[in-house]
């Protein structure tokens, strides 16, 4: 049987696609910028006066979505410095957040970290911080 030259050139370039496919993280995020706030944690946007914890988050009307976005789960990393203050804030892990809340009118970031979650992933010194962060 005969291989006709269209269909060795589609089978090369679905090769090709596949491979570049696996090479790319599904892990990447979305860039933005962090900020934190400070306990008390509630009463929030989503859940009334019901504690979450300490690693949650506010979101900012970039991701809120009416308050569709309380209750989901980000993975957030610190990329860099916003500002001269501190010029290497990141520790170089990662946290996941539960979001529990709207950031405020004016919020200056994408995300608005608890004061503990921020602590894990930068220097709270910095204040602000630029991100990656990604849905669960």
């Amino acid at each position: 049987m005969a291989v006709t030259m269209p269909r060795v050139i589609s089978a090369v370039v679905l090769a090709m696609v596949t491979c570049l496919a696996t090479m790319v993280s599904p892990a990447m995020g979305t860039s933005g910028t962090a900020t934190f706030y400070t306990p008390p944690y509630t009463p929030s946007a989503c859940f009334g006066n019901a504690a979450e914890g300490t690693m949650i988050a506010a979101a900012s009307e970039v991701f809120w979505g009416g308050g569709a976005a309380c209750g989901d789960q980000y993975v957030v990393r610190c990329t860099g410095s916003t500002n001269q203050g501190v010029p290497h804030p990141c520790t170089g892990r990662s946290v996941t957040v539960k979001i529990a809340d709207l950031c405020p009118a004016g919020c200056r970031g994408t995300i608005d970290l608890s004061q503990e979650a921020f602590a894990v992933i930068a220097d709270p010194d910095a204040g602000k911080i630029d991100i990656e962060y990604s849905r669960v």
